[in-house]
């Protein structure tokens, strides 16, 4: 395995923050990481690996607000979408600092659809 470089850090803290787009733009949350390890995923292994892992978190946020919006019906939704909001930004400036250190982050609650 080669040992990674600053361009590879930088890349994977680029994919996990692009998913920022999405507080902006309807879906950026998924295209922006997703534009990211498309371009990027060949040069290294681990901006491959955090690339896809901040694709498959904001598709499961993406889902998870779905479901929130469609539970505002009952109420919870109401509670859920702030929520799934700030936990989505925590987690996302967590996951830059941990590939900035050169970890390759998990984050919690992550379906892994693209492997």
């Amino acid at each position: 395995m080669q040992p990674l470089t600053k361009d590879d850090r930088t890349w994977a803290v680029v994919a996990h923050l692009a998913g920022l787009a999405g507080y902006v733009v309807p879906f950026g949350n998924i295209f922006g990481p997703l534009l990211v390890w498309l371009l990027k995923k060949d040069q290294s292994s681990f901006i491959d690996d955090q690339g896809k892992e901040a694709v498959n978190f904001q598709i499961s946020l993406t889902i998870y607000v779905i479901v929130a919006i469609i539970s505002i019906v009952i109420v919870v939704g109401i509670v859920l979408i702030p929520l799934l909001a700030v936990a989505g930004l925590i987690f996302m400036v967590i996951a830059a600092i941990k590939s900035n250190e050169g970890v390759r982050y998990r984050y919690p609650l992550t379906l892994r659809i693209i492997k």
